[in-house]
């Protein structure tokens, strides 16, 4: 019985998933008039602000993954073994962004973008202000998409951090001569490296499609053109889609893949560390 209902449970799930994509799918290929063609995907390379704004959304991506694993790696790790009466403060503040509306994220960083040139236009802070939105690369939209993602990265590092004895890992790398920041990238990330892998795909999607931050700061991601092309060519937006969920399931296996990699041994490393530490 057991077997039966996980059974109809994982075709009721499989049904809910794949019957919109196939029914995208069949919408850019059978154009009607001429058939089944593939000239919705063909056009895509074509298509004017393609490239740019998937480039852009990349290196958006790249961007938010550095700077929000900079900024809760020290601060996890630290809460976990030097304050731990600091957790729960530090769990409120990264899971905050969670019940606020990316409208109203958006509206506070702008009415902030726009004070600052009129207040501080003789200071050399002007020209910061300046530069965080420059539409090549909106810094800006760096800074929202972290703070957007600080939730789940959280949420992954807390539960890498549970799953590891990260006090007795920096006690031996101190042991053995390595400073606080060689035992936290030599000791304590290599063991994380499934929790910094998921919080890196976590944030990775996130980016690639929000709208809302990008679209009412007058930028153009990825996810802004795909909504600008559909205005005039449904079926490209729509064959844009398909191609970029494609592409984060991609994604998403080269992170998988790069996870379960085996690693090197390590053996040869501690001995050659052994020794010096001896001689």
């Amino acid at each position: 019985m057991a077997r039966l209902t996980r059974s109809a449970v994982l075709l009721v799930a499989g049904v809910y998933f794949l019957v919109p994509l196939l029914a995208s799918a069949v919408f850019t290929l059978d154009i009607p008039g001429q058939g089944l063609t593939l000239s919705s995907y063909t056009a895509i390379l074509g298509a004017p602000g393609f490239t740019g704004s998937l480039l852009l959304s990349l290196g958006l991506a790249a961007a938010t993954v550095v700077l929000v694993l900079l900024l809760t790696i020290p601060a996890a790790v630290a809460a976990r073994l030097s304050a731990p009466r600091l957790r729960p403060v530090l769990e409120v503040v990264c899971t905050l962004p969670l019940v606020v509306p990316p409208v109203a994220l958006t509206a506070g960083l702008g009415t902030v973008l726009r004070w600052g040139p009129e207040k501080l236009s003789t200071t050399p802070l002007y020209q910061t202000f300046v530069a965080v939105q420059n539409p090549d690369f909106p810094f800006v939209l760096v800074l929202a998409y972290a703070v957007m993602a600080l939730p789940f990265v959280y949420r992954a590092l807390d539960a890498g951090l549970r799953a590891v004895d990260v006090r007795t890992l920096v006690e031996a790398a101190r042991d053995l001569g390595a400073s606080w920041p060689r035992a936290l990238v030599s000791a304590v990330l290599p063991n994380l490296r499934g929790a910094l892998l998921n919080a890196s795909f976590l944030t990775l999607a996130l980016v690639l499609g929000e709208f809302t931050v990008a679209s009412l700061l007058g930028f153009q991601p990825f996810a802004v053109w795909i909504v600008q092309a559909s205005g005039s060519d449904a079926r490209l937006s729509v064959a844009v889609s398909l191609l970029s969920l494609l592409l984060t399931w991609v994604l998403l296996l080269a992170l998988t893949t790069l996870g379960n990699r085996r690693r090197p041994s390590r053996t040869p490393r501690t001995s050659r560390t052994a020794e010096r530490k001896t001689s």
